[in-house]
């Protein structure tokens, strides 16, 4: 006997909600809708992942998850004229991914329901990423279930304590962005040693996979992994130096510490 078909809507289908979408997507046991302002986008992705497109309000009523991709900004907009389409499915399960909006502010804008928030980043749409979680009050052990079914394709899920969310989300939510700067800089690097653009951007790609598996299967402390690269006298010990000399890891702390700041504030 097969599975009950899920019905999963988004509202918004940026660049992160976009992400999530192609991760679901890859759920067989799932039905996607879609309700994107922007025409082409939404056409676009319809296509890719074979989802209907409708307005906010049919997704509201007909879905049986809802993720809410919009900015933060627009929540005290958006979310009070869904609210009433929200009252006519009173079982359906709603996800949101705003930074800094907290459960409480989310019940204050759309009334109490079931309510998940995440904090998920790029990679979930190449089933690699890292999305962190909390979930409301009404939330029941067959809603989180569900929600775990539905994320199942797009890498590792952590719950945890709401409060600890805006700094988790500081580091896994946007050092993507600070990764690929890292392996920007590292391929600039190789090219200006002398190698092929397209050979330096592989190498570090294929470097920070690595590393990152050796992080999470060893169980190290990194500074302990760094050490067993660096051979006394060595090359590496010597590229260290020069990023010691830059505060490297000063610099690092310094933007996770600004994207946290950054989430508080949007979240007000």
């Amino acid at each position: 006997m097969s599975e009950k078909i899920i019905k999963v809507g988004f509202i918004g289908c940026g660049n992160m909600g976009g992400a999530i979408a192609r991760a679901v997507s890859r759920n067989l046991n799932t039905k996607l809708y879609i309700s994107e302002p922007n025409k082409e986008k939404a056409d676009k992705l319809s296509a890719e992942l074979s989802a209907e497109i409708l307005d906010g309000e049919e997704v509201c009523e007909s879905c049986d998850v809802i993720f809410l991709a919009i900015k933060p900004n627009l929540y005290p907009t958006v979310l009070p004229t869904l609210a009433d389409s929200l009252d006519k499915n009173p079982k359906a399960l709603v996800v949101t991914m705003a930074a800094g909006v907290s459960l409480g502010r989310l019940e204050e804008l759309c009334g109490k329901r079931r309510l998940i928030r995440i904090m998920p980043n790029t990679p979930v749409a190449v089933g690699c990423g890292m999305t962190l979680w909390c979930a409301g009050e009404l939330v029941t052990e067959s809603d989180k279930s569900t929600f775990l079914s539905v994320m199942e394709h797009s890498g590792r899920l952590d719950m945890l304590d709401e409060k600890f969310i805006d700094a988790a989300s500081a580091i896994s939510g946007c050092g993507p962005a600070f990764a690929y700067m890292f392996g920007e800089a590292l391929s600039d690097g190789g090219v200006r040693c002398g190698l092929p653009r397209d050979k330096a951007m592989l190498y570090a790609a294929e470097m920070l996979k690595g590393a990152a598996e050796m992080m999470l299967r060893s169980g190290k402390h990194p500074g302990a992994l760094k050490d067993e690269v660096c051979s006394p006298g060595g090359s590496t010990i010597e590229g260290v130096r020069a990023l010691e000399e830059g505060a490297f890891r000063g610099v690092c702390a310094d933007a996770v510490i600004a994207a946290f700041e950054k989430t508080k504030k949007l979240g007000k």
